[in-house]
């Protein structure tokens, strides 16, 4: 068992839910409340993971973290270092590809709460920032719950968007669903299987605390009316 890459996973899993949590809120309530036309380009681009090879979006940002882009430039100039082939490079790349994951489930929470009950609120003078920390937030408690899991769970078993941005660097950047490749590579059966049946096993206690969580809640984009 590779336990240096099962701690990095869970660093890195863990990094990536804490940040979705802060920065795939607010995108979160702006797409269930936003009367824009226009935002179903935001809600494609949110969605574009999903459906874009790993090792594409992969590709893309790791140019867009390299040296040569003006985001790599900022990057090195400030924290004095590369971002590709980095821990804080796994971060960057698996916020962008786990997004959908956090995204997704608050939009259906926030959009779930009655209407009403927000109006209420707001003329009883709560402004809209209160409004949504007193009772957006804690009506959607299982929608919050649902995306943290799902974001932790998905992080956990990247592999192709991990394995371009940041290599194979013991210790560094090497995850687990990377250990597992190299010890098939070693016809390492038995290594693998018993790292791949603990990555099963927290799989499939993912799925039961996300269903426990909120069994009204889908991973999906809320119905227009």
């Amino acid at each position: 068992m590779d336990w240096e890459a099962l701690r990095l996973s869970g660093r890195l899993a863990l990094a990536t839910m804490l940040v979705l949590l802060v920065l795939g809120t607010p995108i979160a309530y702006w797409l269930a409340f936003s009367p824009r036309r226009w935002k179903v380009l935001v809600e494609a681009v949110v969605a574009l993971p999903l459906v874009l090879p790993p090792t594409v979006l992969g590709f893309y940002m790791l140019l867009a973290m390299g040296p040569h882009s003006p985001f790599g430039r900022v990057y090195q100039a400030v924290a004095g270092s590369r971002l590709p082939f980095s821990f804080q490079g796994l971060v960057v790349a698996s916020v962008c590809y786990s997004l959908p994951f956090a995204v997704q489930p608050m939009v259906v929470g926030f959009s779930g709460v009655d209407r009403r009950t927000i109006e209420a609120a707001w003329v009883l003078g709560g402004r809209k920032l209160r409004t949504f920390y007193r009772v957006i937030a804690p009506l959607s408690l299982p929608a919050i719950g649902t995306a943290a899991i799902l974001v932790f769970a998905h992080t956990l078993g990247e592999f192709g968007v991990v394995l371009m941005v940041g290599g194979n660097i013991p210790g560094r950047t090497r995850t687990v669903s990377i250990s597992i490749y190299d010890q098939v590579q070693s016809l390492n059966y038995a290594a693998a299987g018993r790292t791949a049946l603990l990555l099963l096993g927290v799989s499939f206690v993912v799925l039961v605390g996300t269903y426990a969580l909120g069994r009204q809640v889908r991973v999906g984009w809320p119905a227009r009316s």
